[in-house]
């Protein structure tokens, strides 16, 4: 194993970056070319960076590997960090967005370039933090700051809406956070540390986890989103520049879904098998009616951020039927929608960088004129609906495998959820790339360029790799997720 402290190199890196990069004046052309290369170098160092700690990860150890731990406010409250593999693997697909963000936005962001690339790289360390912080108050304090580089993020580079979207977001996501920090604050009263492993095995009484799990559940659920507080996901994911949408969609709401595994089933094991079938209940309602309101959508944005909300059902269905497919499969899921909702996310922002519309209507025939961005819009396509092959069938097929062993009602329901995804996502691909090609602004209409061949590539691949041979990411995250059933059992027992 990598013997120096790399997670905190991993969360520095871009705080050196920004260091650096606020010393190259953003008054003309050149310099901001210098910004966005610096910016692009600084993100794929981290990648780099986070690859190296993937590879000296120690696949028959379920516990936290690369510790790092040092009182921070008194002897209760600390800088701990360490990683297993559930966390790695979120880390790395952090990684992997951000210097793809970066280089999909050098020609769309005309202004505040300096600014706008700060925003990015703050973002990744905040993200970072939360996937490895082994602290509550440190937990806490990376998940609330990333709702400020976000907030201007789409508050400054968004659409006509954005300041609406902007508030509408972060109020959501703010006001169920207050709840998670009260109850943080009673667990340091109560355990009398904010220490994670330690709390991991400390047996709350019943009534204590009924509260503090719902007070987590009240945080988790906005920022996931679950059915009825997602309205804030499509305002934002329409309003945000594509990379915002992008980072928005393939990791922050993975953030949420890491909670649920690591705080909520750990911690308040009891209190998640009474609440079980509320989640199944919410989850199944955000599969089937996100999915019908998907149908009838007029924005590609749009209907791919309620699709959005319908996937993450299915990450909320394999965690809390508590079992090791069940859990594997969410973990995998939320991997693989981080990976193809990303892509269909930039393939919105390719057209829409050279028709500056995101109607559906207003394309049609674009095979014709654009084979390849076809193909790999085709790709992601059928990754979403869960195409047998793609990434996104080795998750969703777990999970019903999972909900089918626990109740037979909810896993036909999430089923149901599959056949609307093909409805709605075959319908969009046949819109917007075949017919007739009629429209005359549709007619000049250029294909890929090298610089967006060179980001989907990465995205092609590992959507084929995981769906193909998933057995180096199930490695990866089964000791992890074999140690969290076995906790949760044996403080059920």
């Amino acid at each position: 194993m990598i013997d120096f402290p790399i997670l905190s190199t991993l969360l520095a890196i871009p705080i050196l970056g920004i260091l650096f990069m606020s010393l190259i004046r953003a008054n003309n052309a050149n310099a901001e070319r210098n910004l966005k290369q610096t910016a692009l170098w600084i993100s794929f160092l981290n990648f780099i960076a986070s690859l190296a700690l993937l590879f000296s990860f120690d696949l028959n150890n379920p516990e936290f590997q690369f510790v790092e731990h040092y009182f921070w406010l008194d002897s209760s409250i600390s800088y701990h960090l360490g990683v297993d593999g559930i966390s790695i693997l979120l880390i790395v697909l952090t990684t992997l967005l951000l210097p793809i963000c970066i280089l999909a936005s050098y020609d769309s962001i005309q202004f505040a370039v300096k600014e706008y690339l700060i925003s990015f790289l703050v973002l990744e360390t905040f993200m970072i933090g939360v996937f490895c912080s082994l602290d509550l108050v440190l937990f806490y304090l990376f998940f609330e700051g990333g709702l400020i580089p976000m907030f201007l993020i789409i508050g400054i580079w968004g659409g006509e809406r954005r300041v609406y979207s902007t508030f509408k977001f972060f109020l959501y996501t703010l006001a169920g956070s207050v709840f998670m920090l009260l109850a943080i604050i009673y667990i340091y009263w109560e355990a009398g540390t904010t220490n994670v492993v330690d709390l991991l095995s400390y047996n709350f009484t019943y009534s204590e986890q009924f509260y503090l799990w719902l007070a987590f559940f009240a945080s988790f659920m906005v920022k996931i989103p679950m059915w009825p507080f997602h309205t804030w996901l499509p305002d934002a994911h329409v309003e945000a520049p594509t990379a915002g949408s992008v980072i928005l969609a393939g990791v922050l709401l993975k953030m949420a879904g890491y909670g649920f595994i690591r705080f909520s089933i750990g911690m308040f094991p009891d209190a998640s098998v009474f609440f079980a079938p509320m989640v199944f209940t919410l989850s199944i309602i955000a599969i089937i009616a996100t999915s019908l309101i998907a149908l009838v959508q007029k924005d590609m944005k749009k209907l791919i951020a309620y699709s959005s909300v319908a996937h993450m059902g299915f990450v909320t269905l394999g965690i809390f039927t508590f079992t090791l497919q069940g859990i594997e499969g969410a973990v995998i899921q939320m991997i693989s929608h981080g990976i193809v909702s990303a892509a269909l996310f930039l393939c919105v922002g390719v057209v829409y960088d050279r028709l500056h519309t995101r109607e559906i209507e207003r394309y049609g025939g674009l095979v014709n004129k654009m084979p390849f961005y076809s193909f790999a819009f085709m790709i992601f396509i059928l990754a979403s609906l869960g195409l047998p092959g793609t990434s996104g069938f080795v998750g969703e097929f777990l999970v019903l495998l999972s909900i089918f062993s626990v109740n037979t009602y909810f896993a036909v329901f999430a089923t149901t959820g599959v056949v609307l995804a093909a409805t709605y996502s075959l319908w969009l691909y046949r819109k917007v790339i075949f017919g007739a090609l009629v429209k005359d602004d549709l007619m000049d209409i250029l294909d890929l360029t090298k610089k967006e061949i060179i980001i989907f590539v990465p995205l092609i691949f590992l959507t084929f790799f995981i769906g193909i041979y998933p057995k180096p990411v199930i490695d990866i995250i089964e000791p992890a997720t074999s140690n969290i059933v076995k906790n949760i059992q044996g403080k059920l027992s």
